[in-house]
């Protein structure tokens, strides 16, 4: 079976989710949190893009590590846990998540078979900088974009925009690869030719726009391309 889409020059993917499998992040903590881990980390992620859209609407930007610092705070009261240094373990696992399994595989098999590689992240930066070195990724991408050059973050059109604008090319020259539906939908929205990683099996989200393929993970990509 082949991906029906056509006239790809680029593939751009989302981090955090898609490249990099936060639940990695908390593995560290996870004898010190108990069966509060997993709560924790849930409700993390969730504040931390509650916070980022708020930000976004209420045209207050901060960087991503500042609101991922924000939520992780919210979290650790909500869940009345008070260490400092429970809080500086979390946060700097951050710094180095761990990729899923299947991505450098399928990162390579892309990069051999010629195609451009890019990610387009919320996080800023340092904090992606950081990331694709731990991983050891950095050397398989062309170019590696932050929301930061624009201050405000996915969903919104400009961000999309930035890979566009870096690239010289046309939005539906584009494979945009994210493993959350809010993502997935708004990069097709603005014009992109959508993979959506649905690891977890989820329903769609009900929005104006919608992925074009729908993947249970990285490592089909390269087959279905016939990488």
């Amino acid at each position: 079976m082949r991906v029906p889409m056509s006239g790809i020059t680029l593939y751009v993917f989302d981090a955090y989710g898609t490249l990099f499998d936060l639940k990695a992040i908390i593995e560290k903590s996870r004898e010190t949190l108990g069966e509060r881990a997993d709560p924790l980390l849930d409700l993390w992620r969730q504040k931390q893009l509650e916070y980022s859209w708020l930000r976004s609407l209420m045209g207050r930007h901060s960087d991503f590590w500042h609101v991922t610092g924000e939520s992780l705070d919210y979290a650790l009261k909500a869940l009345s846990i008070d260490d400092a240094g429970l809080r500086a373990q979390l946060m700097e696992a951050y710094l180095c998540p761990a990729p899923f399994p299947e991505v450098k595989p399928t990162l390579d098999a892309l990069k051999a078979a010629g195609h451009k590689l890019a990610i387009l992240s919320n996080g800023s930066p340092s904090m992606l900088t950081s990331a694709t070195k731990a991983a050891g990724l950095d050397a398989l991408f062309d170019a590696v974009l932050s929301v930061e050059s624009v201050g405000i973050y996915k969903p919104h059109p400009t961000t999309y925009r930035l890979v566009t604008d870096h690239f010289d090319c046309m939005p539906a020259n584009v494979a945009f690869v994210s493993s959350n539906g809010w993502d997935a939908a708004g990069a097709s929205a603005f014009g992109f030719q959508v993979i959506w990683v649905n690891r977890a099996g989820r329903p769609r989200d009900v929005l104006p726009a919608a992925p074009h393929i729908e993947l249970p993970s990285l490592s089909v990509l390269p087959e279905l391309l016939e990488v």
